[in-house]
């Protein structure tokens, strides 16, 4: 038999309010985030509020995040304006910022993403440094895409002011390293962990959401 006063506790312990989670704590600007001077979305889409991802196909850790960012967005509103930019921050990252670019001119990129981490940190079936265009292009081919069409594509002019927008919208976010998200173009999330960085953009996102 129980008696009431441990009935009573165990009513607490089952209720709503017991069981509810603690809510996350709100970002600190400095700490989580930093305002961006004077800053604005890279593609700007009425009604919604944009998440930009910097990110570099080279970076372990970009690799690492993808599978959580993807699962984290399959739960987002419809208002979120999701847009990834491949960082060309030069050296062996250009190759790969360029076959981003690319495949998004001929409408791959989605399809191709994921497996294009795979291939340079899972399977080393790509090179991580040097790699030339010769050597990306097949991978293309899975999804499509002529070798020939894509060489073409990669040194197109699309691909050249896909590279001249990523870059001026990274350097006027202050972004430094791979991953790096930032919100409506106003805010740069500077977390501790992959995790944190996404319960900040969340916290932001519902920040700019209930501001329109």
């Amino acid at each position: 038999m129980i008696r009431r006063p441990l009935l009573a506790l165990l009513l607490f312990a089952l209720s709503p309010l017991a069981l509810a989670t603690p809510a996350a704590p709100a970002p600190v600007e400095g700490t989580d985030y930093e305002v961006i001077a004077d800053g604005r979305p890279f593609a700007p889409v009425k009604g919604k509020v944009e998440l930009v991802e910097v990110f570099g196909y080279t970076c372990p850790h970009c690799a690492h995040f993808q599978p959580q960012l993807d699962a984290w967005l399959a739960r987002q509103p419809r208002d979120l304006n999701f847009v990834a930019l491949a960082a060309p921050f030069g050296g062996y990252w250009t190759p790969y910022a360029k076959a981003y670019y690319a495949a998004e001119t001929l409408g791959v990129a989605k399809r191709s993403h994921a497996a294009m981490f795979a291939a340079l940190h899972e399977e080393g079936s790509l090179p991580l440094r040097n790699a030339t265009a010769a050597e990306i292009a097949p991978f293309y081919a899975r999804y499509g895409v002529d070798p020939a069409r894509f060489l073409a594509a990669l040194d197109g002019p699309a691909v050249q002011e896909r590279m001249r927008r990523a870059d001026e919208f990274i350097r006027r976010s202050g972004v430094e390293a791979t991953p790096t998200l930032v919100v409506n173009g106003k805010y740069r999330v500077t977390g501790r962990s992959l995790e944190d960085n996404l319960r900040i953009a969340e916290a932001l996102i519902a920040r700019e959401r209930a501001a329109r």
